[in-house]
């Protein structure tokens, strides 16, 4: 397989990075990952809307737009149909180990690209639902910036997994977050609520055409906080993502939600999927 690295492209085994790469001492660095449908990119403008964001978020300059998007078309000639993942990561660049970075433009960013076929959730878990914990949200202040440091969403998901569980819930201050690597969507009285967008909350693009699309569809959204004792009460509760798409939440730290997905979320899942072309 093909990778794009610095401007070249290379087969995946001869993509080597410095071990000077200030992304592998400091996870200085920041990434996004596009869903692509039989060929189709989705939702592209706003996935390069949001890097620059993080990009600006953490000083890193000089990516060329035009670069990405060239190299995005040469990768996807590898995967023309299907579900696949384009995943971006750029680092600072390379320079000798030292905890302050130089002024912006000083060095070169770390380019890294790659297409992978992606499965669809199964099936079974489409319609039953997953069950997650709650965790304290102990990250940062910045998750707004989507940056390849995600040791606390490692070891969120590691302790899912060890609880039998699908993912991980943060919380703060008795107030839902998101999942490790997904927003989080609950159903009361037939409005969604999702929590809004701050510096503690990663704004998801799936997340934003899920409440466009609910609102466009009749829906009324609250982008409002809300407890985790309110989302037990939930008579739905589902994640959303780039590569989640929409995913019922049958089970919270132990509790019952519903009865597997519900109207709503299956609703906001085909939605989704008509948008995308699947429908």
């Amino acid at each position: 397989m093909l990778v794009y690295l610095n401007g070249d492209f290379v087969d995946e085994s001869q993509a080597w990075v410095s071990i000077d790469d200030r992304g592998f001492l400091f996870a200085d660095g920041v990434y996004e990952v596009v869903h692509l449908y039989n060929g189709q990119v989705f939702e592209w403008d706003r996935h390069i809307k949001r890097l620059h964001r993080s990009l600006a978020g953490v000083g890193i300059s000089g990516v060329d737009d035009a670069a990405l998007e060239q190299a995005r078309d040469r990768l996807m000639q590898q995967w023309p149909t299907g579900e696949a993942a384009l995943y971006i990561q750029i680092t600072r660049g390379v320079q000798k180990r030292s905890h302050a970075p130089p002024a912006p433009g000083v060095l070169t960013p770390t380019v890294l690209m790659w297409v992978r076929p992606v499965e669809p959730i199964a099936p079974a878990l489409v319609q039953h639902g997953v069950s997650v914990i709650t965790v304290a949200d102990d990250r940062w202040a910045k998750v707004w910036i989507k940056t390849i440091g995600l040791l606390p969403n490692v070891l969120a998901k590691g302790k899912a997994q060890s609880a039998g569980a699908y993912d991980a819930i943060f919380v703060r201050d008795g107030m839902v977050m998101e999942a490790t690597s997904a927003n989080v969507f609950a159903v009361f009285d037939g409005v969604l609520a999702t929590a809004p967008v701050t510096n503690y909350i990663l704004p998801g693009i799936t997340r934003q055409v899920l409440i466009e699309l609910a609102r466009a569809h009749g829906y009324s959204v609250r982008e409002e906080p809300f407890a985790v004792d309110e989302l037990y009460r939930a008579q739905e509760v589902f994640l959303s993502g780039t590569l989640t798409e929409v995913l019922a939440v049958s089970e919270v730290d132990g509790r019952r939600i519903g009865s597997g997905a519900g109207p709503v979320t299956l609703a906001m899942l085909k939605l989704l999927h008509r948008q995308v072309g699947l429908e």
